[in-house]
């Protein structure tokens, strides 16, 4: 497990009642349940776990707009607003620092990619984004071995330190009212005249009229219980912290088989710039034709396999009473084992690239799942087949950076307020309403 995410405690007492229960303690639940509790709204934070107990806190922590599917774009740049202004809204520390993302490419193809993005995607939206030659890369990022042709240079990016964020946006929701309940699983909801009327935790009832789903990993097997179908797989990453270490590099950076981020400790966080591994589960044949367009696109970044994890999840009940113990009961927290070989090929591949790690020591390595939709593009929206229910997840590995935007859409859906940007690339229909969406290239 990487460092353990800060402590948040939890409410001893449970409410009869909250206008809002959100389910889901991770970055977009706690962001969610932030924006709903400045507005002066009655909310309830549920998590099975710990805040910040699984992907939330093992994630890279980069803060970015480069890359991203141009459905994702407006949206990052809200976020981006709001962490810059995070640490002194909420009153305490997310980690997070304005450092630039830099894409080194070493060959002209790799070059041509990043430039296609950029024309694509940068220039319509005016991003703080820019093209850079092979030599303002290697002033940006020095002390290479290699000789760049050029980079896709953010400098408006940022990073944050995961193990921090989550648990003191928490926080902040808990100055501004809002309620906060730790290993404490919602087993499912109850309805009144066809619309949310209850969650119904393991410790008891809480009447509510609203319910966010920000179960991350965990959605797809809560909406299963309610009949409301949601294709989701997940995606084991690996990555892993450097101790401290000086080094001149403080921009975040992707390049040869590895991808980094200065720390707040003054150590890196590293990672396998494309690699990691889809576990095959029951859910991988249930879901098949949904994911093949995916595949068709680029499936040269995942790793099959077949494990220990087939079994784990065909045990798991998919279905379950309500007076019955759940399966987020049964597994608090997802804690997957990482895959020393993907990490030693991106510390060998950092190590050949800039020398000034070759003597670099590693303090943990660990393992976090990642939710995926078929089109790598996160939902964010109402449940039409159950009034009362909106559902904010499968951020397919995007949602670190992109939550606090996401709490902001969520909560202005929730409210009605007009939404901080344009929710349809984000309804939940758009799997069953013959768009056939499609994940994008070049990402």
């Amino acid at each position: 497990m990487p460092v353990t995410p800060d402590p948040v405690y939890s409410d001893t007492e449970l409410p009869k009642q909250t206008a809002v229960a959100v389910i889901g303690g991770g970055i977009i639940g706690t962001a969610t349940a932030l924006e709903l509790a400045e507005r002066g709204v009655d909310v309830t934070l549920i998590e099975k776990g710990v805040i910040a107990g699984e992907q939330s806190s093992r994630n890279w922590g980069w803060c970015r707009q480069a890359n991203r599917d141009i459905r994702e774009i407006p949206l990052i740049l809200v976020a981006l607003n709001a962490w810059r202004g995070m640490n002194e809204r909420i009153g305490a520390e997310t980690g997070f620092r304005q450092c630039g993302i830099i894409y080194l490419c070493e060959t002209d193809e790799e070059l041509a990619t990043r430039e296609k993005w950029y024309e694509k995607n940068a220039r319509p939206f005016n991003l703080a984004t820019r093209i850079v030659s092979g030599a303002e890369a290697a002033e940006l990022q020095p002390g290479s071995t290699r000789r760049w042709k050029g980079a896709l240079f953010s400098f408006a990016d940022g990073r944050a330190e995961p193990f921090m964020a989550a648990p003191a946006i928490a926080h902040g929701a808990r100055k501004k009212g809002a309620k906060i309940l730790t290993q404490c699983a919602v087993r499912g909801v109850e309805t009144s005249a066809g619309r949310i009327s209850a969650v119904v935790t393991e410790k008891g009832r809480i009447a509510c009229d609203t319910v966010v789903l920000a179960g991350g990993a965990w959605s797809r097997r809560f909406l299963g219980n309610l009949d409301i179908p949601f294709p989701q797989l997940s995606v084991v990453n690996s990555v892993m912290r450097s101790k401290p270490i000086e080094t001149p590099l403080e921009r975040s950076c992707s390049a040869g088989k590895f991808s980094l981020r200065r720390r707040h400790d003054g150590g890196y966080t590293i990672a396998h710039r494309h690699l990691s591994v889809a576990d095959i589960v029951p859910d991988s044949f249930r879901l098949f034709r949904e994911f093949l367009p995916a595949l068709k696109v680029d499936w040269s970044g995942l790793r099959l396999r077949l494990g220990q994890r087939f079994l784990d999840e065909a045990r798991l009940k998919r279905r379950w009473a309500l007076d019955e113990r759940s399966p987020f009961e049964e597994v608090r927290i997802l804690d997957p084992e990482p895959v020393i070989s993907i990490l030693n090929e991106a510390a060998a591949s950092l190590k050949d690239y800039f020398p000034v790690f070759r003597d670099m020591e590693i303090a943990d390595r660990w393992a976090g799942v990642i939710d995926a939709t078929p089109d790598a593009v996160p939902v964010m929206s109402p449940i039409a087949k159950l009034p009362g229910l909106f559902l904010a997840s499968g951020f397919s590995g995007h949602g670190f950076g992109l939550g606090p935007g996401a709490g902001k859409l969520t909560a202005d859906l929730v409210t009605g307020s007009t939404p901080c940007v344009d929710p349809e690339p984000f309804r939940y229909s758009r799997y069953f309403d013959g768009t056939n969406p499609q994940p994008t290239t070049g990402l």
